[in-house]
């Protein structure tokens, strides 16, 4: 079942990387997963890292490995800033498991909510979505 479609758009320190009509936008935010459709209320959003899923349709779907970032909705139009996102399949598995090796053994040592507890997260999340991936 087609849904009526929206505005996205994704960007980065870097940058706009994507910018286009969707269906849907799947996300996950510090409270949990969350599917955005069209006409949706209008939010303010603090993201964590997953995986960022973009539907321009049922089948055709543009994803991407998300670090934190902010997600605001309103006016039929998602914009999401996040510190980084890649494309899935540019994800190296192994050197996240060496990255995340490092990022472990700071942790141990790390203050709450410092930033390498931040890297270790988004490390783990980047992995995950590498081995889907691979």
């Amino acid at each position: 079942m087609a849904h009526r479609k929206f505005q996205a758009e994704v960007l980065t320190p870097d940058g706009e990387i994507f910018n286009d009509e969707v269906e849907m936008v799947s996300t996950r935010t510090t409270d949990g997963s969350i599917g955005i459709l069209a006409n949706h209320a209008r939010l303010l959003a603090m993201l964590d890292p997953t995986e960022l899923r973009l539907y321009r349709s049922e089948s055709e779907i543009v994803r991407f490995a998300q670090g934190e970032g902010y997600m605001q909705v309103g006016q039929n139009r998602a914009l999401i800033l996040v510190e980084e996102a890649h494309d899935p399949s540019a994800l190296n598995p192994e050197e996240l498991r060496e990255r995340l090796s490092v990022a472990e053994r700071e942790y141990e040592e790390a203050d709450e909510g410092s930033e390498k507890q931040r890297t270790r997260r988004r490390l783990e999340a980047f992995l995950r979505i590498a081995s889907d991936h691979a």
